[in-house]
């Protein structure tokens, strides 16, 4: 294999396709990225095989085809301190040679034959959703996905994914908050995700929202029964699916709200991050105090003192009073525009509550219930 690549587009690429790269000790040859040349492209295939990624590179002049594998660190290192726009490089599986206009750097090979495949996306049934529409479904979801060291119940490190006719829906949960946004799909095939359970694994849908390009590019997914394809222009990414079930999500969802309350992102993010400057480890809490047109919010530490922020609000109703975890507030508004409209729904101070963005997107949270 021998090809000459503009370097700051190949270690751009390198970067993408490095978070497929295994990061534990599964085998020593997947800590490499292997590169397929053929005579008119070349594609990076790395996997840790539960995550798998092939990603196009453009900008590549081939002289020889072939494959090679290539050491992920020390290869992204070379790529990001050279300072040659153009590099050569030349492998076999013996040896793997780097060259700019000033320097060289010559490395030990590895049979690419030893490497696992990757699918490629070959599917007949699938969803199509635009790139623009699902970033922001990603990205208003994913922040309530439950960490590995913090799951409370069921299949909760993941983003369910539910895709049916003309519809796709992204739910998350870690047990406090949830999050849920629908979007607009155009199904082929018959593809559907009813009866199934798909849960795809947040870092496979942070993988695909980085690779999220032109707002206008059209995205396929295809759910099977274990695992997920998804294909953008440039790159396929497969992974299998989070084990276990999924909470009953719906039964999370409040529906008798008869309190609503409206804001506006900007001045109510401003209005939280200066309440929350007074919690601590301790009291990780900001009270939303709602009067007619006015909210107050308050915080207090065993150590660190109080404040008290008030923020001018649209609201004619009774006075209501909840606490919440100012981190899920926040988290929350900051994925959203700050000229944005959202409403503010709840019943009772000590039951959960939803914050609503247009039709498509809803947040619960549940609220922190003072103990006696």
């Amino acid at each position: 294999m021998k090809i000459i690549c503009h370097r700051e587009g190949l270690l751009s690429a390198f970067q993408l396709a490095s978070a497929a790269v295994a990061t534990r000790d599964v085998k020593p040859v997947l800590r490499n990225i292997k590169a397929i040349v053929d005579k008119d492209r070349c594609t990076l295939m790395a996997t840790d095989l539960e995550l798998g990624m092939r990603l196009e590179v453009r900008g590549i002049k081939v002289d020889e085809p072939g494959e090679a594998l290539l050491p992920t660190g020390r290869f992204t290192n070379i790529l990001r301190e050279s300072t040659d726009e153009e590099m050569t490089i030349e492998a076999t599986p013996d040896k793997c040679i780097v060259r700019g206009s000033t320097n060289e750097f010559d490395m030990p090979g590895e049979d690419p034959s030893s490497f696992p495949d990757v699918p490629a996306f070959a599917e007949e049934k699938y969803h199509e959703i635009s790139a623009g529409v699902l970033r922001e479904m990603i990205k208003r979801t994913i922040l309530a996905v439950a960490t590995e060291g913090a799951v409370r119940f069921g299949a909760t490190t993941g983003v369910l994914c539910e895709l049916e006719d003309d519809k796709a829906t992204l739910i998350a949960t870690d047990g406090r908050r949830l999050a849920l946004m629908h979007g607009p799909a155009k199904v082929h095939g018959g593809h559907t995700t009813q009866g199934q359970m798909s849960v795809v694994p947040a870092k496979a849908m942070m993988l695909l929202e980085r690779n999220l390009a032109a707002p206008d590019e059209t995205i396929r997914i295809s759910l099977r029964q274990n695992e997920v394809l998804m294909k953008t222009e440039r790159a396929m990414i497969y992974s299998r699916l989070v084990e276990g079930r999924f909470p009953n999500y719906k039964q999370v969802i409040p529906t008798k709200n008869n309190h609503r309350v409206p804001l506006t992102v900007g001045p109510f993010l401003a209005a939280v991050r200066q309440a929350a400057i007074m919690t601590d480890d301790e009291s990780k809490r900001v009270r939303f105090q709602f009067a007619k047109k006015k909210l107050t919010l308050r915080a207090q530490g065993a150590e660190s003192g109080q404040s008290r922020v008030e923020l001018p609000i649209e609201y004619d109703g009774k006075g209501l009073e909840i606490s919440f975890d100012p981190k899920f507030v926040v988290e929350m508004l900051r994925v959203l525009e700050p000229d944005a409209a959202v409403t503010l729904e709840m019943s009772e101070g000590d039951k959960p509550a939803v914050f609503k963005h247009e039709p498509s997107y809803l947040y619960v949270i549940v609220p922190l219930v003072e103990t006696k």
